[in-house]
């Protein structure tokens, strides 16, 4: 994979609002949120879309769900939250670096658009 906006942001050669990190992963806010909390998180591996992670990945990719959930309880949404991941650019993937969208505050609609 080559340098993305996320590796970036790992490896702190740009600025992010960072709000957890551990080992795995780092989560900080989106620049340009769609909800009153809008963080993203994202893995410290380099996988560039869900559809390219492997049966290897499988525990990374639990630890992102587990975490994303932790990390909305701990902004204020409690339960009503939504996780989303884009795969590719036709389902809006704008950042080839894989990432869990935490959306909250606000009420959602469905289906999402």
């Amino acid at each position: 994979m080559t340098d993305t906006l996320f590796s970036k942001i790992i490896n702190r050669e740009i600025p992010a609002d960072i709000v957890y990190e551990d080992d795995l992963c780092l989560a900080f806010r989106d620049v340009n949120p769609q909800a009153p909390v809008h963080i993203l998180v994202i893995p410290k591996q380099a996988i560039t879309k869900i559809a390219d992670a492997e049966q290897s990945d499988q525990s990374l990719l639990g630890h992102l769900l587990l975490k994303a959930a932790e990390i909305a309880k701990e902004q204020g949404v409690g339960d009503a939250f939504r996780l989303v991941v884009n795969n590719g650019t036709g389902a809006g993937q704008t950042v080839f670096h894989l990432h869990v969208h935490i959306l909250g505050g606000r009420e959602f609609s469905w289906p999402p658009g």
